[in-house]
């Protein structure tokens, strides 16, 4: 339709400086033109074999969070990547085809199926480990939304400092008087949970006290606030999750939160929370986790430099309506109906 070859095409499209120069603007011209009235759009897939690149990354979740709606968990953290992937000028690709009962990804060709894109992002709470030991091997750009390990490799991801907030959060409740503050966890076995344990730790004993654990482990939350009354607790910090149920139950036992005895949610609920409640606690900063995490990607694409492959990004501490000063030395504990 230019009247001109392949070569001077690919020259007026790729080419530039002396090449550029070379076609001349009439040329040019007419090659744009006709780009114009057949509607031709640059193969991404050609070019990459052609080329190596796409310009396109990949996104895969290790839970369905797609449809999603703006009170989702994961919300956040898609706006995100794709704020970021519009600020980039990248096209993104949720993988859906790869998805397996387990949704891992190195029991099938998943892995290998991700290299149609320059590089993948990936967030979910039940990743595989062995999904990132392999990309790992193959020396594939990806990033993880959350701190993630993986055997003896450096895992890239954009996570959440959740130790620090969980230091600073047991702080203020050691500024408001309380000694006796037990952490209580509903997932364990898992680097969001041992990052938040590990600021739990840091902060009871550099205030010369004992940490107090207790995990769920199937128990109902009655039966944990039961356990926290019988060691005499005054305050606990609960992971996500399950505070609001503890909440709950505490409140059928005729406690007061916080009069009888303070809580503090460290992080956003996964599943929405219904009841209207002001928690003193951290919030996750799931928004700029998952716009570092494409930036980490990106970064993999243009630099063989692994530093800064691994960030975590502060959470916001509130001093919510859940947790107050202690009025005594442990407050007032209603019976539970136990000897």
């Amino acid at each position: 339709m230019a009247g001109v070859s392949q070569t001077t095409v690919s020259l007026v499209l790729n080419g530039t400086g002396e090449a550029q120069r070379r076609v001349g603007e009439q040329v040019r011209e007419r090659v744009m033109r006709a780009i114009a009235d057949i509607g031709y759009a640059v193969n991404p897939l050609a070019q990459s074999l052609a080329g190596g690149r796409t310009s396109i990354i990949g996104v895969y979740t290790y839970e369905p969070v797609f449809p999603h709606e703006a009170g989702n968990f994961y919300h956040p953290f898609l706006e995100g990547i794709e704020d970021e992937a519009q600020r980039l000028g990248v096209d993104l690709l949720l993988f859906t085809s790869v998805a397996q009962a387990d949704r891992g990804l190195a029991r099938s060709v998943g892995v290998h199926r991700l290299r149609v894109a320059d590089g993948c992002v990936l967030l979910g709470r039940h990743s595989v480990p062995e999904d990132l030991e392999e990309l790992l091997r193959q020396d594939f750009p990806f990033a993880f939304v959350g701190r993630r390990e993986a055997g003896e490799g450096r895992v890239p991801f954009a996570g959440a400092a959740y130790d620090s907030a969980t230091h600073d959060v047991v702080k203020h409740l050691l500024g408001l008087g309380h000694r006796r503050i037990a952490l209580v966890n509903g997932f364990t076995g898992h680097e969001s949970v041992e990052d938040r344990a590990r600021g739990y730790r840091s902060a009871m004993t550099a205030a010369g006290l004992q940490p107090v654990t207790f995990d769920r482990a199937g128990r109902a939350p009655a039966d944990l606030v039961d356990a926290l009354l019988e060691s005499r607790m005054s305050a606990a910090v609960i992971t996500s999750d399950l505070a609001g149920e503890l909440r709950l139950a505490a409140l059928e036992r005729g406690l007061s939160v916080p009069g009888d005895l303070s809580l503090a949610r460290l992080g956003d609920p996964e599943a929405p929370d219904p009841s209207d409640v002001d928690w003193t606690g951290f919030l996750i900063p799931r928004r700029e986790m998952g716009a570092k995490a494409l930036r980490i990607v990106m970064r993999q694409l243009v630099s063989d430099d692994t530093d800064e492959l691994e960030t975590l990004i502060p959470c916001r501490v509130v001093h919510g309506a859940t947790a107050a000063r202690i009025d005594g030395p442990i407050g007032r504990r209603p019976s539970t109906g136990k000897a």
